[in-house]
């Protein structure tokens, strides 16, 4: 069994004392794991960053097996963001986000798709916050654990849904949550598609709601926490926020 796709680095981890076990996001095949042959040495290691986009060529006996990958660069991506504390964080959380919700070797081409648009902007501090919240929204729904936020949970309204139930994942309108809004999370208007700007304030508010709901519904089927790059991002936001 063999395959080429176009995917973007989410790992790599030592094998032996050479090689490496290479997790890449592919966009028709999902998340596939591989062996790269000389995966520690000096001329591969710039390539296995995570969030670099390869060529990647995929070979095994079957299904079941690792397999290994021929991986060529195609958008050197870590490289780029190097030189920004903001980008690199929010490349790192991205990846380290697909890594541990995506099930291995199923196709989820809306999220790779957006996974890469986000990508794209990480260069522009006022347009990939939101945009990661929105991603996450996406990848909730993808793996079947979408947030109902047209209406109002407790009283069917349609405007004026500023929460969401951390229950139900339901939206909450502002009267009937203000009883309870100290136990409810934030919903700016952006993440339901009532605006298409978002301040950095209701982008941070956003994140907050969707890695509760990724670390809630997804992650603790296996006894995860939100990763680390991703709670650290948010420490990055809320620290660029206050200076």
């Amino acid at each position: 069994m063999e395959f080429t796709d176009t995917g973007i680095i989410l790992d790599a981890r030592a094998h032996g004392e050479t090689h490496a076990i290479v997790d890449v996001f592919t966009e028709e095949h999902g998340r596939w794991a591989g062996l790269v042959y000389g995966g520690q040495g000096r001329r591969m290691r710039p390539l296995l960053q995570p969030g670099n986009v390869v060529n990647a060529d995929w070979k095994g006996r079957g299904e079941d097996t690792l397999g290994h990958f021929t991986l060529e660069m195609v958008h050197a991506r870590a490289g780029e963001a190097m030189g920004e504390r903001l980008s690199l964080a929010a490349l790192s959380a991205a990846c380290a986000v697909a890594l541990a919700t995506l099930p291995e070797r199923e196709t989820h081409v809306r999220a790779f798709s957006a996974m890469s648009v986000l990508m794209a902007t990480l260069d522009d501090i006022d347009v990939w916050p939101a945009l990661m919240a929105r991603w996450e929204l996406g990848l909730l729904a993808e793996l079947g654990f979408g947030l109902t936020l047209g209406r109002c949970a407790a009283t069917g309204a349609r405007e004026n849904l500023i929460y969401v139930s951390p229950r139900s994942a339901c939206a909450v309108c502002e009267e009937a949550g203000e009883p309870y809004k100290d136990k409810l999370l934030p919903l700016p208007a952006f993440l339901r598609g009532a605006a298409t700007t978002a301040t950095p304030g209701e982008a941070l508010q956003a994140l907050e709601t969707t890695g509760y709901f990724i670390e809630t519904r997804i992650l603790h089927l296996s006894n995860k926490q939100l990763p680390e790059a991703r709670r650290r991002v948010i420490e990055l936001l809320e620290m660029q926020a206050e200076s």
